[in-house]
């Protein structure tokens, strides 16, 4: 059976939710049968649950907002 984990992958400031906040991948690691190697799943941001309360769309790893990236280098 796969096991499935959620793992920090970044660390940033977020200025609409003025605060520092994680990026997170979710692993998939296979079963024996299937090979070693991890897969990548979706990314979720640390603060989500609160950004997606708000009256506004946040950011793409909240799921509202898939114009802003706050991870993306400037």
């Amino acid at each position: 059976m796969t096991e499935k984990q959620w793992e920090k992958l970044e660390t940033c400031f977020c200025s609409h939710a003025d605060m520092d906040v994680n990026l997170e991948v979710e692993t998939i690691y296979p079963t024996d049968f299937l090979g070693d190697v991890p897969r990548l799943g979706a990314h979720r941001c640390s603060n989500a649950v609160f950004c997606n309360q708000m009256n506004q769309g946040t950011c793409i790893y909240a799921g509202t907002n898939p114009d802003i990236d706050p991870f993306q280098d400037e």
